[in-house]
């Protein structure tokens, strides 16, 4: 005789919640209401120095507000959904590298979207059409979903890199690494996990480990950027350990009109 199985009302909750963000994303496409928003990635050793932006995808729901990846990014990333929002953010990410020829830009995608068509389309037309664009393009991937896809990541990373391409492992140190497959990888940069980094200014234990990470790094000829930079004290300590990049709310907050945008805006209005 079988069991019944219950949900409990937060299972419920949990499964409410996450059909209302698959509608919500579902929508979004339908109604191409998908946008990047820009935030700068600053030289340590020169923070009024920019080293590259990286494109952050915004979808807007239905009541207008804008909502970051986020908030859905985890509900959507195993679905056909994924793919088509990370083909979507590599299409908008290369007509801002044509439309900015000073601009170093990184995009975001998952390793399942790997072999993805509208994906490939988007960076080989662009490739096509400028072929320089590729050496101003880094392509982020996160640590769990290039260790799940270990072979296939490899394989990508080394077709495209023979394009210029750069590519990152974003969210590095958020507890997925098997390090015996890190230097296989020869990523360009990690981008060190927030959680690591926010308030890290009086946490002995994320100062120890984020050092260690960032010895790695170096040692495998790898750039190192702090994410969730968000205050003097932590960006204060990062320089002293010798961080290459830092990213945050404290040196720009993701925007829909980046410098070279606001200029051409400034440009027609005058």
């Amino acid at each position: 005789m079988s069991k019944e199985i219950k949900s409990s009302p937060f299972d419920f909750a949990m499964q409410r919640r996450e059909s209302e963000t698959l509608d919500m994303v579902r929508v979004a496409l339908a109604r191409k209401q998908v946008k990047l928003a820009f935030q700068p990635v600053v030289q340590t050793a020169r923070p009024d120095h920019m080293a590259f932006y990286e494109g952050l995808l915004r979808v807007t729901d239905q009541q207008g507000r804008i909502i970051p990846a986020k908030d859905f990014i985890d509900v959507v990333e195993d679905t056909d959904m994924g793919r088509q929002l990370d083909a979507l953010a590599i299409e908008k990410g290369m007509e801002a590298l044509m439309e900015e020829p000073s601009l170093r830009l990184s995009i975001n995608m998952s390793a399942l979207t790997i072999g993805y068509a509208p994906w490939n389309e988007a960076l080989l037309s662009a490739l096509s059409e400028d072929p320089t664009v590729g050496e101003r393009l880094i392509i982020e991937i996160t640590e769990r979903t290039a260790l799940e896809k270990h072979e296939t990541v490899k394989n990508f990373m080394s077709d495209l890199q023979s394009k210029g391409i750069s590519f990152a492992l974003d969210d590095f140190g958020a507890g997925y690494t098997s390090f015996k497959y890190l230097k296989d990888f020869y990523f360009d940069l990690i981008k060190i996990d927030g959680e690591l980094i926010k308030g890290i200014h009086d946490d002995p234990d994320a100062q120890v480990l984020t050092e260690a990470l960032l010895v790695l790094a170096h040692k495998l000829d790898m750039f190192a950027v702090a994410e969730n930079v968000e205050s003097y004290e932590d960006a204060a300590f990062l320089t002293t350990i010798g961080m290459d990049c830092m990213q945050g709310y404290y040196f720009g907050v993701p925007t829909f009109t980046p410098y070279w945008r606001l200029l051409d805006q400034l440009g027609k209005a005058g």
